[in-house]
């Protein structure tokens, strides 16, 4: 162990999202290196990152010198300009390359720093795109349960996960949530049809609720990360289109993970056949050797700006970095000259098929995914699906699970702000050899938290 980075890090480093009492009493692991689909810590240790990151090493590790070129050309010719009145060649050739690879009809680019960014720059768009047609009052968004869109304050407002949330309201974008597409945990779940039609209703009714002529746009990932890659039934996406369409409301696919190969397309609109509006992407567009993100907007809804009807009142000062483009435009050409979202199509079936076969195993609940963007979620009893709840989810998660996956070398998410569940979101270029010892480390796993259960009484499953 590194004891002066130790030190460092329990006297300057504020991480995320993290419990920062136990960083300073036990320190954290410091990840040092990494190769291919694997992270190194300080001590040598070897682990999977089947995280990607945090969803966003869509091209793995071993591509940072290659990348490295294009920035470093791009830092030598011009290291800085803004997109502010001005735009560089790096900027202008990447918007025009999303615009290739995007659905028809969105050939605009709005660049950003990060997912947060674009979200919010949706929402601001959305506005103004009202005000400039004459109905300055649709402002409000909705969004759905549990949906994370980011935690600025904008974005947070429209994030449906309420221990983000609650610390921080009111907020200054007015939003409303809808059920999310949970099928597992949904009573008309076990009919994709009946589950279909009682959610897009749900979405009329708040519109009716809450007045058409004040609503500005709906937003949601085409598959939603929080809760567990919670797959959307067959036309559902489509019937939000037409609810939209109906009632004046823009449609913004939020693809900060689902972009760049996730789900096995460009974008997931691609994948799950529908048109938005607007997508927001980050993430992957770089392979996170950058940060950048943006939005990709249609020409219905750039019209009036172009025109000159309205101007954009909105700008961030490093969005569309020109080194920022570089990287992106040299991680798209690695995407495309080495079949990655080839790999990721092949590769899907097999994951299905080794987290199908976890289904054995007494605290598993649902296995559900696509691409490679997959979650188990875990339960005290499959056939009354009881969850874990409070202490005893807790357990489960951090006092039995964290360990067993950690010490067996695999990163993944545990997650308990809904029901808890394990994700999995390997890098795309990940191999079958890589994604069979995904699914052994699981199973031995997941296999000592259940032997673990029994041995308790009080989590047994309630009577």
């Amino acid at each position: 162990m590194d004891n002066r980075l130790q030190s460092l890090a329990k006297q300057h480093l504020m991480l995320h999202f993290t419990d920062m009492a136990a960083l300073v009493a036990e320190g954290t692991t410091i990840i040092d290196r990494g190769e291919g689909c694997h992270v190194f810590d300080t001590d040598g240790r070897r682990y999977i990152d089947g995280l990607s990151g945090l969803y966003c090493v869509n091209l793995g590790h071993s591509h940072g010198e290659e990348i490295a070129t294009a920035a470093a050309e791009q830092m030598a010719r011009l290291p800085f300009t803004t997109n502010w009145t001005v735009a560089h060649p790096p900027a202008i050739e990447l918007a025009a390359k999303l615009a290739e690879l995007a659905p028809a009809g969105l050939e605009r680019v709005f660049f950003t720093s990060g997912g947060a960014e674009a979200v919010e720059s949706a929402w601001k768009m959305a506005v103004q795109f009202h005000r400039a047609n004459g109905e300055p009052a649709r402002r409000k968004v909705i969004a759905r349960q549990d949906a994370y869109h980011g935690v600025t304050m904008g974005a947070l407002a429209m994030t449906g996960l309420e221990e983000c949330r609650t610390p921080f309201e009111p907020f200054g974008v007015p939003a409303v949530h809808v059920a999310n597409t949970n099928a597992y945990r949904h009573p008309e779940g076990a009919d994709p049809a009946r589950l279909r039609d009682a959610l897009l209703a749900e979405v009329e009714a708040t519109i009716e609720r809450e007045g058409a002529e004040t609503v500005a746009m709906l937003i949601a990932e085409p598959v939603q990360n929080a809760g567990g890659c919670l797959m959307p039934p067959d036309g559902y996406w489509q019937g939000l289109r037409e609810i939209c369409d109906r009632h004046g409301i823009l449609l913004v696919s939020d693809e900060v993970i689902c972009a760049f190969g996730r789900i096995g397309t460009w974008f997931g609109a691609q994948r799950l056949g529908y048109e938005p509006d607007m997508i927001t992407f980050a993430k992957g567009l770089t392979g996170a050797h950058f940060p950048m993100g943006g939005l990709l907007i249609s020409e219905r809804v750039a019209e009036p700006f172009v025109e000159g009807r309205e101007m954009y009142l909105h700008g961030i000062t490093f969005g569309g970095h020109p080194v920022g483009a570089a990287v992106a435009l040299a991680s798209i050409e690695i995407f495309e000259r080495d079949a990655v979202l080839d790999n990721v199509m092949a590769n899907e079936p097999l994951l299905r098929e080794l987290l199908d076969g976890l289904r054995d195993i007494p605290i598993v609940g649902d296995v559900r995914g696509i691409g490679h963007f997959w979650a188990i979620e875990l339960v005290r009893d499959q056939e009354t699906r009881e969850t874990f709840e409070g202490p005893a989810a807790e357990w489960l998660l951090k006092d039995v699970l964290s360990a067993e996956l950690w010490g067996r070398g695999l990163i993944c998410r545990l997650d308990d702000r809904t029901e808890p569940i394990i994700q999995i979101a390997p890098p795309l270029v990940a191999d079958t050899a890589t994604l069979e010892e995904i699914a052994q480390i699981l199973r031995e796993a997941l296999t000592v938290a259940a032997e673990r259960m029994s041995e308790r009484p009080e989590l047994s499953p309630t009577a």
